[in-house]
């Protein structure tokens, strides 16, 4: 019987990914209990391996996405490397690769070749802007299936250019979370019609997708997404608010309960109905009253006045400090790898009732 904190125990994925989406994808799966053969090219490495800081050998980074994977080496230009692969997948049925369409079709690995060895075989390929279309064999990363995508010009400020993340969204919310959702899904078909699946992932079309409700707005009703004219981009007192010594405020307090303890924090009672009414002017007025309080005091004043108060009111933590922040270490959000610590999965299977 699987445990129930290794609910994918028993999948065997072949991992011919690099860099971020296709690895962090494996790196969920293998962390449910999946058991992951990662597929290194012996002259070709993985640019992340190379990153600093480095640890044993390869980066923190690779480590971390990488590090608890079982790993073989093969060149697949050469013949004997391709059967292996055959080889390989009447074990491992589900695999996941990042090359540009029609690579892996050219050295005699692509889902049509390895299918005929394994017709249950789950195959999931990861590109920028998938296997079809005017754009499949073009180059892209991140910040370009961002701009595609519409997100990048209505997340930012008015009059000012996009900002690059910090983070990337399109990868990891697009291609890895995508791949994993449809990886999955397509072994509960196998499970129940005993057929195998292949899985077209563009990180473009997932970036498109997370539009969610400024999209729904936009193509059902016409109100096109702008920069700050949303209630949760700027367009309303839903907003980032300056201290005095330069840092910032989260401030989410749309609901009317959230919004009184906010006011009464900030000494700002006398605009209840102001925060209630969506109108730009009054939504103005309430973000300038609410920049000119926050402005008044420190960073550590005001993330202690709300670290009491249940007002969707947050401090916006460096990443040192959002490590050192209790309810991160109250859930174990950093743990300790094979190599060094590293960010703990995002999830908890609990087999206690």
């Amino acid at each position: 019987m699987t445990h129930a904190r290794s609910p994918l125990k028993g999948l065997k994925i072949l991992d011919f990914s690099t860099l971020l989406p296709g690895p962090y994808a494996s790196m969920i799966m293998e962390r449910m209990g999946a058991e992951v053969l990662r597929v290194e090219s012996p002259n070709r490495p993985d640019l992340v391996k190379g990153l600093e800081p480095q640890i044993e050998g390869a980066s923190a980074a690779f480590h971390q996405l990488n590090g608890s994977k079982k790993v073989c080496y093969l060149d697949l230009k050469q013949p004997g490397s391709v059967t292996r692969v055959h080889q390989l997948i009447e074990e491992y049925d589900i695999v996941l690769e990042q090359f540009r369409p029609g690579v892996m079709e050219r050295l005699g690995v692509g889902f049509n070749a390895l299918k005929k060895i394994n017709p249950e075989l789950i195959y999931c390929s990861i590109t920028g802007y998938g296997q079809t279309g005017l754009y499949c064999d073009r180059a892209g990363h991140d910040i370009n299936y961002l701009a595609l995508s519409g997100l990048a010009d209505y997340s930012r400020r008015k009059g000012q250019a996009p900002v690059p993340l910090g983070m990337q969204v399109a990868d990891i919310a697009g291609g890895s979370h995508q791949a994993v959702m449809a990886v999955l899904s397509a072994v509960i078909q196998r499970q129940l019609q005993g057929i195998g699946q292949y899985i077209d992932i563009s990180m473009t079309d997932a970036a498109f997708s997370l539009n969610g409700m400024a999209g729904a707005a936009a193509i059902a009703g016409g109100e096109q997404p702008a920069a700050e004219t949303g209630w949760l981009n700027g367009g309303t007192f839903y907003d980032y608010y300056e201290t005095r010594d330069g840092r910032y405020m989260a401030v989410g307090s749309l609901e009317p309960q959230f919004q009184q303890r906010l006011l009464k924090v900030l000494g700002l009672e006398s605009l209840r109905d102001l925060c209630l009414d969506f109108s730009a002017k009054a939504q103005a007025t309430v973000k300038a009253a609410l920049k000119e309080v926050f402005l008044s005091r420190d960073f550590e004043y005001w993330w202690q006045c709300f670290s009491e108060v249940d007002a969707c009111v947050e401090p916006v933590l460096t990443f040192e400090e959002a490590c050192a922040h209790p309810h991160f270490k109250a859930r174990g959000s950093v743990i300790s790898g094979q190599h060094a610590p590293q960010m703990a999965p995002a999830f908890m299977f609990k087999d206690d009732t």
